[in-house]
């Protein structure tokens, strides 16, 4: 197949380029704005058709929460407009389509993990222009996936996981949030489980992906610091209103996995196990 990754330089994109290599049979082109800017609705049918594109990823978006209060027309042009574009330049020539999607769909005001048939509720800019993109998604594309996920990190590009490291290494005290519940998300993780759909075959409709378990923010900067040998910065729990943000956070927003796990048979391993493999991995580059 010939496919295509959007915001190919950002985590999730570079995931996909790294994983490539281990999925040779498929074509794939890899941009990011300065090779197709995905608001021109122009390029995108064009690029789209003359390359006889069949399965498009588009893991490009606006991802600045508390700056998207104040942006929202750019925030909803790349968030909501653009995911239209390319699921109509999809449905054109017969593509597939997978929406990258966000846990910022939900208010976050629930108790028990959030399945896919629970009505969404966002609260922030953020959130609901990434609302309107799976929306806008699923109306134009018959074969559109829509995945959401949380607390994504990786090797690549800026992320909680480098910011603590730093900040670790920098200070000798730390506040960290621990009112606010979820699960972190590895980009190589999420990025296999996009290849397994690819490969297997679209199934179209909303699915749910994380990593397995559940904790705070707090919890996964101790984790942080245990696996990457920092014991020089005492982390201390903060409640969210002693760090205060333009956009409200989802003070819980675990994503329940099942469906994506029995469509596609995949196992999903638990948030540590891969935040040290993570980990590892980064601290051999630094």
């Amino acid at each position: 197949m010939n496919v295509l990754i959007t915001g190919a330089n950002g985590q999730l994109g570079n995931e996909m380029r790294t994983l490539s290599a281990e999925n040779p049979q498929h074509i794939y082109y890899f941009t990011d704005v300065q090779e197709l800017d995905i608001c021109n609705e122009t390029a995108v049918r064009s690029f789209v058709a003359d390359n006889h594109i069949d399965c498009i990823v588009n893991c490009a978006a606006y991802t600045a929460v508390d700056k998207a209060e104040d942006n929202e027309e750019l925030c909803n042009l790349l968030n909501h407009v653009a995911p239209g574009y390319l699921a109509q330049a999809a449905e054109e020539v017969g593509a597939s389509l997978i929406q990258v999607s966000t846990d910022y769909v939900f208010d976050g005001t629930g108790h028990t993990p959030y399945t896919e048939d629970m009505t969404p509720c966002p609260n922030s800019v953020y959130g609901r222009t990434k609302l309107a993109g799976e929306e806008a998604v699923l109306k134009y594309c018959s074969r559109s996936m829509v995945i959401r996920t949380a607390w994504l990190y990786s090797i690549y590009g800026n992320n909680f996981v480098k910011t603590m490291i730093r900040l670790g290494k920098e200070r000798e005290a730390l506040g960290v949030v621990f009112d606010q519940i979820g699960t972190p998300t590895y980009a190589n993780d999420l990025a296999r489980a996009i290849y397994t759909a690819i490969n297997q075959g679209i199934v179209p409709g909303i699915y749910h992906f994380s990593n397995e378990g559940v904790c705070s923010w707090y919890d996964f900067t101790k984790s942080i610091h245990r696996l990457a040998g920092i014991t020089t910065c005492k982390v201390s729990p903060l409640h969210t209103d002693e760090y205060p943000a333009k956009a409200p956070r989802p003070a819980y927003s675990v994503l329940d996995k099942t469906k994506i796990k029995k469509t596609f048979g995949i196992e999903i391993p638990h948030w540590e196990e891969s935040l040290n493999n993570c980990i590892l991995q980064l601290l051999v580059d630094m």
